[in-house]
């Protein structure tokens, strides 16, 4: 029995979105659309708590149950929009490439490879970088993350037909998974190995690499038996009676495309009944097609093919494995054929020819080509943000929060601007008893706490040391204290082993139109002290400036930078 969404953790929630994938994708139609149903439910959930991350990993998980369900595919455009924004606000660049992969797998099931390589192009480039785990998810759930990404770039590549490319993002996800991933990960991976290696040896078939081709099918062979420890432990739903390989269709393909034999034809009719996804169909049905030959049955193998070829008219999302199934119908018509012959051999030839000239050749070179730019232009962005963000936190730094905050106070005698100051409690012990490393990584959760508990148009800013300013354009100073008592709340409710009981101290304070940017940071710093002498870990608004002997405001004197 599910409990009320209200009352589960964080951690049951996106235990439970896993759970729906692995559901959707294993399932007929009408559990996919329950599985769509209680998945939204989840995202609802997760909206209304607001915790970055596990919003992303929810909304991930809603697309891809959409994406693997015929009925909803066409509306996860506005989920993967909102997955890419969201990613891209809260920094975290693992589950942006995701999104960007997903986008892919989209537009192949709409028949738009350019718009897939693109895609994919972008997702390769962002995980080329040299990323460092996200400290709040922990090491374990980022490198599943990171394989899932890696897994989902995998599959489109796989759909595209460019093999050896896809062989070596699933070798840089097997990495992951290694090391992180449980029974279902594990499960995962190697089905999806089995199925690049199907498409790939079909495609050595047709340009007469027999023997690649047989390698390839034998590995797979290896590989199916190899899943069956991992699926009996996985969330796939299954029968405890039978083998994985009699309940997913490429694993039975495997075993019957490395040795063909009649003793694989009921299994593989039945997988054929239970299939899916149009990859499973064509690999079962090439499959089939080919043990039924050996019994002396070529109408009924015609049949299978023909009947395949029939229900996937109107697919375009496997373009390379079509390929095969024109090729092997073909191939069983026979010389004798006449008409039926000539038709399926013109086909097949014009079809061949196309994708030996435009998949084999511009795809590679368009997929290549793509990710030098995404490469250049990503890096070419990084120096330029390099000379306005600090290195440690990667929040602006103060030159950045300097030119911002004097455009903003140029316009603040038309939209309201709040500026704070934080200074962090505690944090000076922080240092003394572990170490300057330990330190950093306190600054580092601290930073990413307080970017993500405030809004997309906040900035953030790291001004020197342990000190942090936020500019709020558009908020009133009762909004800018509401918000930030948020921020407070939220750095407070870390758990020790990330801040090591840091609390925030916080000095807000309202922008006049005749103030300085010295002026306002010297109140919001007059303000922070204000917090500290009370305890620290609140917020305090302060009011006008304090005045010094000569009657003038005080100058603000920035810290020392890092």
């Amino acid at each position: 029995m599910v409990p009320p969404l209200a009352e589960v953790s964080d951690a049951w929630l996106v235990g439970r979105a896993r759970e729906l994938i692995a559901v959707a994708q294993r399932s007929d139609a009408a559990a996919q659309e329950a599985a769509a149903a209680e998945i939204d439910e989840l995202l609802a959930e997760a909206q209304r708590r607001g915790e970055p991350r596990m919003v992303a990993q929810t909304l991930r998980a809603v697309a891809v149950v959409r994406l693997v369900s015929a009925a909803r595919a066409h509306t996860v455009d506005p989920i993967l929009d909102e997955l890419l924004n969201h990613t891209r606000r809260h920094g975290l660049v693992v589950l942006e490439a995701d999104a960007y992969a997903l986008r892919g797998r989209r537009a192949l099931l709409a028949g738009c490879e350019d718009v897939a390589l693109s895609s994919i192009a972008t997702a390769l480039a962002m995980l080329d970088e040299d990323l460092a785990p996200d400290v709040l998810l922990g090491q374990r759930t980022w490198e599943r993350l990171m394989a899932n990404a890696l897994v989902d770039i995998g599959l489109v590549l796989t759909q595209l037909g460019v093999h050896e490319i896809a062989d070596g993002v699933l070798a840089r996800a097997h990495q992951y998974i290694r090391d992180s991933g449980g029974p279902h990960e594990i499960a995962v991976h190697l089905i999806n190995r089995v199925r690049l290696l199907l498409g790939w040896g079909l495609r050595l078939e047709r340009v007469g690499k027999e023997d690649d081709a047989r390698d390839r099918f034998g590995t797979a062979s290896a590989i199916a038996v190899a899943v069956e420890g991992p699926w009996r432990e996985s969330l796939f739903p299954r029968s405890a009676h039978q083998p994985a390989v009699a309940q997913v269709p490429v694993l039975g393909a495997a075993h019957a495309l490395a040795s063909p034999e009649p003793k694989h034809i009921d299994v593989l009719q039945e997988l054929l009944d239970s299939s899916f996804f149009p990859r499973e169909m064509i690999v079962v049905a090439i499959a089939l097609a080919r043990c039924l030959e050996l019994e002396n049955r070529p109408q009924q193998a015609l049949q299978v093919l023909a009947l395949t070829r029939k229900q996937l008219a109107d697919d375009a999302s496997e373009p390379a494995l079509r390929l095969s199934l024109v090729r092997e119908f073909a191939r069983l018509s026979g010389p004798e054929g006449g008409e039926v012959t000539m038709s399926a051999l013109e086909q097949y030839a014009h079809e061949l020819e196309y994708e030996l000239w435009a998949l084999r050749q511009a795809r590679i070179a368009t997929l290549m080509t793509r990710l030098d730019h995404e490469r250049l232009s990503r890096r070419a962005g990084a120096i330029a943000a390099q000379a306005l963000q600090d290195p440690l936190t990667g929040l602006p730094n103060r030159r950045a929060l300097d030119e911002r905050l004097e455009t903003l106070i140029d316009d603040a005698h038309e939209v309201p601007l709040s500026v704070a100051l934080i200074d962090l409690d505690g944090f000076k012990g922080v240092n003394d008893r572990c170490s300057h490393a330990e330190g950093d990584d306190v600054l580092r959760v601290v930073a990413s706490t307080l970017r993500d508990a405030l809004r997309l148009d906040d900035l953030v800013a790291r001004y020197g040391g342990d000190e942090f300013v936020v500019l709020l354009p558009g908020a009133p100073l009762s909004a800018a204290e509401a918000a930030l008592q948020r921020a407070v709340d939220a750095v407070a409710r870390l758990p020790v082993d990330f801040s090591h009981g840091v609390t925030l101290s916080v000095g807000v304070v309202a922008v006049g139109a005749a103030d300085t940017s010295a002026q306002v940071l010297a109140r919001a710093d007059t303000a922070m002290y204000q917090a500290k002498r009370r305890g620290g870990s609140q917020v305090v608004a302060g009011g006008e400036p304090l005045l010094d002997e000569a009657g003038h405001a005080p100058t603000w004197v920035p810290p020392e930078g890092p």
